[in-house]
């Protein structure tokens, strides 16, 4: 693998900031859950139970989270309300750790094979095209020759957008006609960017969940074709989704994940909720790695996901 260092900057602060509402929202229901107490014991833990739900934990994960600081409590004996902020940490991460959610700090790039092919999916609204303007924009800046594919034919709106992106970033952005073939456009960036020696092609897909049958169609054609451009293509399959809506993006993203194969997940809008526990939910009933989040819209402000650091600033 040739390493190299995109988003490897350090962006804590950034962090800290964008997480900023879930972490007051957190913090003031802890509080309140072990007021007066000294010693964790159940009320705390229902309480706390409480919280996560309401943070937008999920109840499922919310369920392991607890069962996991029940079986620390147990084996400690005793365990002071002090030490439960650390213990959750403690336990998140682990649980994260579990979902192949990765502390990255720089991203790397096969070296056997080029380009890398990222076919990006979900729904109209969640910062999808936004999220691969960005994504373009911090691969050309650590030196990759990026191509674009405008693939989401059925909206006007959609193709102009990418194309915005593409002339803001300085990348190519291969289109067609309104409701021409996805799939057709799809083949023409792949063998664009095989003429011109492309690092990495990142396709933007139609966002309509309301006909699943449709949309699994259509993706199925579009790998297929990726396929006889590069046979490795795609891959990464990409979910993007509008952490703000909390327990709607889980919805989607359980919804998105029978109709395609998911291998990674964008979570975006974190900055401006206090819904930022999705992400913990999402990670751990798909079994899909966040790799990115986004904290803002500056173009450096989609940051690859560090399951520590994220632990840290919501609860640390």
């Amino acid at each position: 693998m040739a390493f190299f260092g995109i988003f490897g900057k350090d962006k804590k602060e950034t962090l800290d900031k964008g997480l900023e509402k879930t972490k007051q929202s957190v913090f003031e229901k802890i509080a309140r859950a072990v007021a007066g107490k000294d010693k964790v014991d159940d009320e705390i833990l229902d309480n706390l139970e409480e919280v996560l739900v309401t943070s937008d934990v999920g109840v499922d994960t919310t369920l392991k989270i607890i069962e996991r600081i029940e079986e620390r409590v147990a084996r400690d004996k005793y365990v002071s309300t002090a030490e439960l902020n650390k213990i959750l940490r403690e336990e998140i991460v682990a649980l994260l750790a579990e979902n192949n959610t990765q502390d990255n700090e720089s991203w790397s790039l096969p070296s056997d094979h080029k380009p890398y092919v990222i076919l990006v999916v979900g729904v109209n609204g969640v910062g999808k095209t936004t999220t691969i303007g960005k994504l373009a924009y911090q691969f050309k800046e650590a030196g990759k020759k990026v191509y674009l594919g405008a693939a989401d034919t059925f909206r006007a709106a959609a193709v102009e957008q990418l194309v915005i992106w593409g002339e803001r970033v300085g990348v190519p952005v291969i289109k067609q006609q309104m409701g021409a073939d996805p799939a057709s456009v799809a083949f023409d960036t792949l063998s664009s960017a095989k003429a011109n020696g492309a690092d990495v092609v990142i396709i933007d897909t139609a966002g309509r969940l309301h006909n699943k049958v449709n949309l699994m169609n259509e993706l199925k054609k579009i790998k297929e074709v990726m396929k006889k451009v590069f046979p490795e293509a795609p891959d990464e399959i990409m979910l993007v989704l509008d952490g703000s809506t909390g327990q709607n993006a889980f919805e989607q993203a359980k919804q998105f994940s029978a109709v395609t194969q998911i291998s990674s997940l964008a979570i975006t809008k974190l900055d401006g909720t206090a819904k930022g526990g999705v992400v913990i939910g999402i990670s751990d009933q798909l079994k899909v790695p966040v790799k990115y989040i986004g904290l803002g819209e500056g173009m450096h402000d989609l940051q690859l996901f560090n399951r520590k650091e994220f632990v840290d600033s919501l609860f640390g």
